[in-house]
């Protein structure tokens, strides 16, 4: 891969990263109601899952998704399923007392819990894998694919997607203390709650 292809393909996926959606809402929720720590670890983690979407689909995940749309018909339930839970379960959540100082306390398990829902919301979406599938397609020959080559471009993917969400996170935690965003955690998760709760109703309207 030339330069050239390589910043083509840098390119697109940067604004894939840039699109709203789900992962924005999930890394923005950790870094406004846990801080940037807990953005951070969901950012790499989201970074994770989609470039480990990425290597799938170097090895024919998405083919496979192709021949049995049933499959791909679940994964999108699973994840709407998830995305709805999410939504559910913040807006559920109690406010988190003290909730006026500046820094709310950051523990491993914020961290772990970052983690884990930056993961999963990327690995829930199986459109990532058809994405990649048809981008990658563009750029490579499969007679001629490397490893080195496969590393290269999961490694892209990989590390756009990390700088761009760890970038979200901590302009998120520069502006909650620089605007009080603090004081008005609890309205922010619920817009947050209800956006979870819409993406998750319009994964379903898609697949109808």
């Amino acid at each position: 891969m030339d330069l050239s292809a390589w910043l083509s393909l840098a390119l697109i996926c940067t604004l894939g990263a840039m699109s709203p959606g789900p992962s924005l809402a999930v890394v923005l929720r950790h870094s406004i109601n846990s801080g940037p720590s807990a953005g951070i670890s969901a950012s790499v983690a989201h970074a994770l899952g989609v470039g480990s979407y990425a290597a799938l689909s170097i090895l024919g995940l998405a083919s496979l998704i192709a021949q049995f749309p049933a499959v791909y018909t679940f994964l999108l339930y699973v994840g709407a399923a998830y995305l709805a839970y999410l939504g559910y379960k913040i807006l559920t959540s109690k406010p988190s007392e003290g909730s006026d100082s500046a820094e709310p306390p950051s523990s491993s398990t914020d961290w772990l819990i970052a983690a884990k829902e930056g993961f999963t919301v990327a690995f829930v979406n199986p459109k990532t894998a058809i994405f990649f599938v048809a981008l990658f397609s563009q750029f490579i020959d499969p007679e001629a694919m490397t490893f080195t080559l496969a590393f290269l471009m999961c490694f892209t993917v990989f590390i756009i997607d990390a700088v761009w969400f760890i970038g979200v996170s901590i302009a998120a935690s520069s502006a909650k203390q620089r605007f009080n965003l603090q004081s008005k955690q609890g309205f922010i998760s619920k817009v947050l709650g209800v956006a979870f709760i819409l993406l998750a109703v319009r994964v379903l309207y898609q697949t109808l």
